[in-house]
């Protein structure tokens, strides 16, 4: 199980994924979605490449 942190963290890579993939297609949307990863990134006071190291990305959740 993840903790609260944990789910904040992962919320965040997506968004900033999502913001990379369609920043293409509708800047203002990829724009946001990045400020929203970037608020939850600042609340635990992470970057996003600490986020994803802090991750339990790759191995089997119990």
């Amino acid at each position: 199980m993840l903790s609260n942190r944990q789910e904040d963290l992962l919320i965040a890579v997506v968004l900033v994924e999502f913001s990379y993939e369609t920043v293409d297609v509708d800047p203002e949307l990829a724009a946001h979605a990045w400020q929203l990863a970037a608020d939850r990134l600042v609340t635990w006071d992470v970057t996003p490449k600490e986020a994803v190291d802090e991750l339990p990305i790759g191995e089997r959740f119990p």
